[in-house]
């Protein structure tokens, strides 16, 4: 099977394959940025409601605007999940200021806490176990807590290669878990091929990992956007995967979409109920509206009326 999806769209698609597929892509979370959700007239009309919206905050974004866009989407019905970088939180103080602003004027109750894409800390914090053994989200009341994955391992946190610090900090998170009553996930980066994506979340599971997994999936866009995505990214080998595609022109002109990867994970899930992906989690690199469409057309149960309309 290819790594890349390049079917056709009246390419026909199995009963049971759709069935799978469907399930598979129930409960699916988005993500979304300030500066392109305000140009979004209506996320009633794309997204079904109750879908948890992950907010970016990116290096130089305002806490105002990231509020802003929290509130918005609180207000049209969406589970709102901001990102708390670590390493542009200046200290305790700047952390709590946030998580009142946020429960203040949009009612979070969530979080992904991640380290940042930044080389240097800003202040007092760079990873995102330090933001939670403040206790600030316990104390605030916070329910839900997730955290990165990596699954081709990320070379800021393991720069030798390998993975011997990213599960010492999975096993710290277990424990976490297992001590506190909060409800984690793993949200991880985008990857494209699904064999190593079994293969590392069935290594996680064999390692006493047993935080869920939300599987991070690039949506439909033009291979040299995702080009640019993974290079940005650090993606590993599935950067090589896009450039080896992109050498191919016929290739290079059609659209990608996440199909095939898609429909390999939610076979394996539908043989394996107990596998521990549990939920898929959209990066809308073509756009937030040609992602949401995509969704709603592969796992039409979960679309509401209006986003049917």
């Amino acid at each position: 099977m290819a790594l890349l999806n390049f079917r056709k769209k009246d390419a026909p698609v199995a009963a049971g394959d759709s069935a799978a597929l469907h399930a598979f892509l129930k409960d699916y979370s988005i993500e979304v940025m300030p500066r392109t959700a305000s140009k979004v007239e209506d996320f009633r009309a794309l997204l079904p409601e109750g879908t948890r919206v992950y907010i970016a905050h990116i290096e130089g974004t305002p806490i105002e605007d990231m509020v802003e866009t929290a509130a918005r989407l609180a207000k049209d019905g969406f589970d709102v999940m901001p990102h708390f970088p670590a390493r542009i939180i200046k200290d305790q103080a700047t952390l709590a200021d946030w998580i009142a602003r946020y429960q203040g004027e949009a009612g979070v109750k969530q979080a992904l806490l991640l380290a940042g894409g930044v080389a240097e800390p800003h202040g007092d914090f760079h990873c995102s176990m330090q933001l939670m053994e403040t206790g600030l989200f316990d104390k605030a009341g916070f329910t839900r807590l997730h955290v990165a994955g990596h699954p081709e391992g990320n070379k800021d946190i393991d720069p030798n290669g390998g993975d011997a610090n990213v599960m010492q900090a999975l096993r710290w998170k277990q424990a976490f878990n297992d001590r506190t009553d909060a409800e984690m996930a793993l949200a991880t980066q985008f990857a494209f091929d699904a064999k190593p994506i079994i293969e590392w979340a069935n290594a996680l599971s064999a390692a006493g990992i047993m935080i869920p997994i939300h599987i991070g999936i690039a949506g439909p866009a033009k291979l040299q956007t995702l080009i640019k995505f993974a290079i940005a990214c650090g993606v590993g080998p599935s950067l090589k995967v896009l450039q080896k595609r992109a050498m191919d022109v016929s290739k290079l002109l059609l659209p990608y979409e996440p199909t095939d990867v898609l429909m390999e994970l939610a076979a394996h899930k539908a043989a394996n109920p107990d596998f521990n992906i549990t939920n898929v989690h959209f990066f809308p690199l073509g756009g937030i509206k040609t992602n949401a469409t995509w969704a709603i057309e592969n796992g039409g149960a979960s679309a509401t009326p209006a986003a049917q309309a």
